[in-house]
């Protein structure tokens, strides 16, 4: 990624002092934060304008963050955006739940900033990766497509 390229990060979070932390955070971190407040509005914000990351809150109104997941993961237009589940649910069960809904990774409140700040690196890193190797198989399929 370039340096100058500013990393747009879409968080879900319906509790207003949760929601504030992390976008402290995340813009401390020299990130483009936009919160949603609930499920739908975070489905919404994501179609209309895909964010580099999201990070879900899974017990929201309207719609829970497991849902909201499998929506993203099953549309094209979303399914290569990484999401971070961000949630005081901390069971085997629920982290197997998110991993069937395609979440990415997970994070168990109350948040640490170091580590909210390490899995988004780490995420957007895997990402440019991901892409990077998906134009250089693409230029071989066209190369070959040539011969």
């Amino acid at each position: 990624m370039s340096a100058d390229k500013v990393i747009r990060i879409l968080a879900a979070e319906d509790y207003p002092a949760n929601a504030e932390l992390l976008k402290e955070c995340l813009t401390g971190g020299g990130y483009q934060v936009a919160l949603a407040v609930n499920g739908e509005e975070a489905l919404k914000m994501a179609l209309a304008d895909p964010p580099d990351i999201i990070l879900l809150d899974v017990v929201m109104p309207k719609m829970d963050g497991f849902e909201v997941c499998r929506r993203l993961k099953e549309n094209k237009l979303t399914s290569g955006i990484p999401i971070l589940i961000v949630t005081a649910l901390d069971s085997d069960t629920d982290k197997e739940r998110g991993i069937q809904a395609g979440a990415d990774d997970f994070l168990n409140k109350p948040i640490n900033i170091f580590e909210v700040l390490t899995r988004v690196r780490s995420l957007l890193r895997v990402r440019h990766l991901s892409t990077d190797l998906e134009r250089a198989l693409a230029y071989i399929r066209d190369l070959e497509t040539e011969k």
